[in-house]
């Protein structure tokens, strides 16, 4: 991961001046400057809007009560796009536009759900508790690990040979209590 992130810091920078260079000789270079200022107004104005329309849908949700997740999600991603367009360059902005227009964030919200979960994960499997779950209370696909089968009935999750009994629970009100 520590060798992705070097890469990515050494990479980016790179790419970002040689699509600048390109550009600039194909339209050149005051050309270029200005098409860097439109990006940087127009993604200035798109972050204002959707940040104010997720805030908006967010305050929403909570109002009425439900987990706001996919709101959260929103939010991050805006925040997330508004970064990257703070970068001087076209090729991070690709992505930065990608998460701010309101029809291509589903898109980004699914990839950022992949990629955590495939993180979360990773981490949870290198945990040291890692073995003490059931793959019902972990993740799916998750290796259930060495104690799993000890003492637990896979299907009901009780332990095994265990007395059931039977019988009602009585409910008390306060009121007739007093």
């Amino acid at each position: 991961m520590r060798l992705l992130l070097f890469l990515a810091f050494l990479v980016v920078p790179v790419l970002e001046i040689w699509l600048l260079i390109q550009i600039g000789s194909v339209i050149g270079g005051p050309a270029t400057i200005a098409l860097l200022i439109a990006d940087s107004l127009l993604g200035a104005w798109l972050v204002r809007r959707e940040g104010r329309r997720a805030w908006r849908v967010l305050q929403d949700a909570i109002k009425s009560g439900r987990m706001p997740d996919r709101e959260l999600a929103d939010g991050g991603i805006i925040l997330v796009g508004g970064t990257l367009l703070l970068t001087p360059g076209f090729f991070l902005d690709v992505f930065g536009f990608l998460c701010l227009i309101p029809f291509t964030r589903p898109m980004m919200r699914r990839l950022g759900a992949y990629f955590f979960e495939r993180r979360i994960k990773k981490m949870a499997a290198s945990s040291p508790y890692a073995g003490l779950f059931a793959p019902s209370a972990g993740f799916p696909g998750q290796d259930a690990g060495p104690y799993a089968d000890e003492g637990r009935d896979a299907r009901a999750g009780a332990p095994q040979g265990g007395r059931v009994v039977h019988g009602e629970v009585i409910r008390e009100d306060r009121d007739s209590a007093s």
